[in-house]
């Protein structure tokens, strides 16, 4: 009985190929990797939670419910924007699968990055403006009551919000997670500190709008038809919103935390970069091509 329970829970509402295939060969890759360079236990375990995390809460009976109470749509989606890729981009997966990729993918790939348009393509993907913006807008944007109704009626949209956050999040915890000084980190180590406030707020801000707000704000859930029909439409409004006021605002303080720890390791080894360095740098830019 319980094995049959299990396997419902695992049997995906809206089965799709494509999310599948992404799955497959970023695993794929991952084991590659792990036999060309040595990934700690710990890496491993990250990234391997990361995946078993995205994967319930995309290709599982998860969804099912998500299309039909409010608060599992943001329980969904703090897995999807932020523990999912935190826990992936934690494992710095990186250079384990660029090592799973064939040699001869692994020279077009470095060729791109070297061409003019591979070097856009990373300048934007890493761009310490974009990044956060995209990262709180994408959240707060599709819980907008009038593109919540539409994008969980049309499956397209559906899916464009879920895959959205999803990257969003790779981007951003890229970004956060960075270990190294700046250059060549994108964000200098005290940007790293401050953007999980910048984006922190706003969304704290929505979540508890949400939670106060004494009417229904999103009648799509009961025009689905609410999962848990003894819970009223204010009551799970409320839950949601506790949600992303509390348990995102959680992550997001974790992640400034852990850009404490690196700005305060990087000042321990001296690598943080003072006057002179920048001085020379100036100097330097200034300084004629012969």
């Amino acid at each position: 009985m319980s094995s049959m329970l299990l396997i419902d829970w695992l049997t995906p509402w809206e089965f799709s190929p494509t999310l599948l295939f992404v799955f497959f060969v970023g695993i794929v890759l991952f084991v590659r990797g792990t036999r060309v360079h040595r990934v700690s236990k710990v890496r491993q375990a990250f990234f391997w939670i990361g995946i078993v995390f995205l994967y319930l809460s995309l290709h599982t009976r998860v969804d099912y419910y998500a299309e039909r109470m409010f608060f599992i749509h943001r329980l969904q989606h703090l897995v999807l924007h932020h523990l999912g890729p935190l826990f992936i981009m934690g494992a710095y997966p990186g250079q384990v699968l660029r090592a799973g990729l064939p040699m001869s993918w692994r020279l077009r790939l470095r060729d791109f990055r070297n061409s003019r348009s591979g070097q856009i393509t990373q300048a934007v993907l890493t761009n310490k403006i974009l990044v956060p913006v995209l990262f709180v807008v994408l959240v707060i944007g599709f819980l907008i009551p009038t593109v919540q109704f539409y994008s969980m009626l049309d499956w397209r949209l559906y899916r464009l919000m879920n895959w959205s956050v999803v990257i969003s999040g790779f981007m951003y915890w890229n970004l956060i997670l960075d270990r190294r000084p700046s250059p060549p980190a994108v964000l200098s180590p005290g940007g790293r500190i401050i953007s999980p406030v910048v984006t922190m707020v706003p969304q704290m801000i929505v979540g508890a709008i949400i939670t106060f707000t004494e009417r229904d704000l999103y009648p799509i859930f009961d025009l689905c038809g609410r999962a848990i029909p003894g819970m009223t439409a204010v009551t799970d409004q409320a839950i949601g919103g506790l949600t992303m006021w509390v348990l995102a605002g959680f992550i997001e303080v974790f992640g400034l935390l852990f850009a404490l720890a690196t700005l305060m390791r990087l000042s321990a080894k001296n690598r943080l970069p003072n006057k002179q360095d920048k001085l020379r740098g100036r100097t330097s830019l200034a300084a004629p091509i012969s």
